[in-house]
């Protein structure tokens, strides 16, 4: 039975190739015959047209899947080089924006170390910060071995960031400025004044406005925002005339009993890479 259908389709597409053929020939024949009724012809003519777009349709099918593939073959490599350029170009934008941060604290250092030539300067870079402590220590890749000792003033851009508090062969830490240790050896500071002398002493530091608080100032007469303060040298730990920053404001403390002084500092506190300790003995130069 099966055979018999077989040989059935295999008659039925003989037939058709043949109808097909003899179609085209009778229309070949009678196209140049003037006496041939038009209607015939465009029966033929229609008739083959319509057997030539039942057999091509799926030839063309085919090749349009085949293009539509291609082409998404091909758009999806294109979007994965897209991504992996884009990527690269990220990471090399990273690498830009932090080797210029670098190269900003280097110029700032370098700027900072011209207007110490009175001091023995030590530059290092800053190799941990704790984001527990950030505000109070930050270890440096200088130590003893580079002739870091406790107690240097350590100065970043153009003011102030700490001092020494602990040495290694290799690195040391170093209190910062803004720290809230009420242990800590604070700064004795002066305002720069025509007319009085202005001391006391950077006792806090405000995380939250950026600012550092002076207190114990026996005097705030001709204080002004914009004067500068520098380290005054009294103690004999830190030698006088280090930039710390710039007065901004004077008010009572919170119990309105005293004068404090609120300094915006010389370099940002908070974001630095490049530190320089100095050395000057009290009473030289």
């Amino acid at each position: 039975m099966n055979k018999f259908f077989s040989n059935k389709k295999l008659i039925v597409l003989m037939v058709t190739v043949i109808l097909t053929f003899g179609l085209i020939a009778i229309s070949i024949n009678i196209r140049d015959k003037k006496n041939t009724p038009p209607l015939i012809q465009q029966i033929g003519n229609d008739s083959v047209g319509l057997i030539g777009s039942v057999l091509t349709a799926p030839i063309n099918g085919i090749n349009q899947i085949g293009d539509n593939a291609s082409n998404l073959f091909d758009t999806y490599n294109e979007n994965k080089r897209l991504k992996s350029k884009l990527q690269s170009y990220s990471q090399d934008k990273v690498q830009l924006d932090t080797v210029k941060s670098e190269n900003k604290d280097l110029k700032k250092q370098l700027e900072l170390n011209d207007t110490l030539t009175d001091y023995t300067k030590i530059t290092a870079s800053v190799i941990t910060r704790s984001p527990s402590d950030w505000q109070s220590y930050l270890t440096i890749n200088r130590g003893s071995n580079n002739g870091i000792k406790k107690n240097m003033p350590v100065m970043s851009g153009s003011g102030l960031v700490g001092r020494i508090s602990e040495v290694n062969k290799t690195n040391s830490k170093v209190e910062l400025i803004s720290s809230q240790n009420s242990l800590s050896n604070r700064f004795a500071a002066e305002i720069q004044s025509d007319s009085v002398d202005v001391n006391g002493v950077i006792s806090s530091y405000n995380a939250d406005s950026g600012v550092l608080i002076m207190s114990q100032v026996n005097s705030i007469k001709d204080v002004k925002p914009g004067q500068k303060v520098i380290t005054s040298g009294l103690g004999g730990i830190t030698p006088r005339g280090l930039y710390i920053g710039k007065v901004i404001n004077v008010k009572k403390d919170e119990y309105g009993l005293s004068n404090v002084i609120y300094l915006k500092p010389a370099t940002n506190l908070t974001n630095f890479t490049i530190v320089t300790a100095i050395d000057r003995s009290v009473g030289e130069g």
